[in-house]
């Protein structure tokens, strides 16, 4: 299951009894610590400063990106069971990355001048309407950054809600968006979380890959590697050639962190290797960019 068996009693347990909320509350939060929130010490150790104090909702664990977490977007449009950043989303201040600084973003990159990316992420970002998403992306094109090559913003909005790409005006502000950024001389990427060839079968999702990548963005999909969902060779292998068909890029395949309560979906190394392999075998080069 998705919880240890004797944490899944616990609560199993106090649910049945009719406990009170604060002591299900308590066994939740007690279950949680233990379940690794922030992986690799990634809150205390890539944490950047700025004139010696610490700057919120920006990690920089890669030398030439920055991951951006915008108050406004750490919700999802649906939530993933196995999601490695669950910690986003329980409610814990302490736990949470989050910035609505703008400012302070532009200053960091500025000042970094190693850094060639920012990645905007979450959550999911596109949950945002355009004028909030503008908020953080125009100061990022009209301060001079010689340094920032490219803007991401990582979602599985293609996937859980492809109208927002699609219908209405904020849509199309959105795509207005990614042409401002291409006129500004930055590359803008979507990153696209596709875990199954079926979240693009249907029309209204093509549809909406076919208006951002019209509009000048340029896709890149990835998805982690999930236990009776696509551990099957096959599966990706037809994923990746979808991609391929409908202009996207295939990019990523992950495997589990070593966080949450991931043991229903977790997959072991030998044999994650071996579906990525078997796939990689499956495919013609233009697939191959995983």
């Amino acid at each position: 299951g998705m919880l240890e068996e004797e944490d899944f009693r616990r609560m199993r347990d106090l649910v049945a009894k009719g406990a009170m909320e604060t002591e299900i509350k308590l066994a939740a939060d007690e279950i949680r610590g233990r379940l690794n929130p922030h992986p690799a010490g990634q809150i205390e150790l890539n944490v950047p400063r700025l004139d010696g104090e610490v700057v919120a909702g920006i990690q920089h664990k890669y030398q030439e990106t920055v991951l951006f977490f915008p108050s406004q977007g750490q919700t999802c449009h649906a939530y993933c069971s196995y999601c490695f950043r669950w910690a986003q989303f329980i409610g814990d201040t302490d736990l949470k990355f989050a910035s609505r600084e703008a400012g302070q973003l532009v200053r960091y990159v500025r000042d970094n001048p190693q850094v060639s990316s920012v990645l905007i992420t979450g959550g999911d970002p596109m949950v945002m309407k355009t004028p909030v998403l503008r908020r953080y992306i125009e100061p990022l094109l009209t301060a001079k950054l010689p340094n920032l090559h490219s803007i991401r913003i990582g979602t599985k909005a293609l996937a859980y809600w492809p109208y927002r790409f699609t219908e209405g005006e904020d849509a199309d502000d959105f795509l207005r968006l990614i042409g401002e950024v291409k006129a500004a001389g930055k590359h803008f990427a979507l990153m696209a979380h596709s875990s199954h060839s079926r979240e693009l079968e249907p029309e209204v999702a093509r549809r909406a890959v076919g208006r951002v990548l019209n509009a000048g963005a340029v896709i890149r999909c990835q998805a982690p590697l999930i236990r009776k969902v696509n551990d099957n060779a096959n599966v990706w292998a037809q994923l990746w050639r979808r991609q391929v068909q409908l202009g996207m890029v295939p990019y990523y395949m992950f495997v589990e962190r070593d966080t949450g309560a991931r043991a229903y979906f977790e997959v072991p190394l030998v044999r994650a290797y071996k579906v990525f392999t078997e796939a990689y075998s499956q495919v013609a080069g233009l697939c191959r960019t995983v």
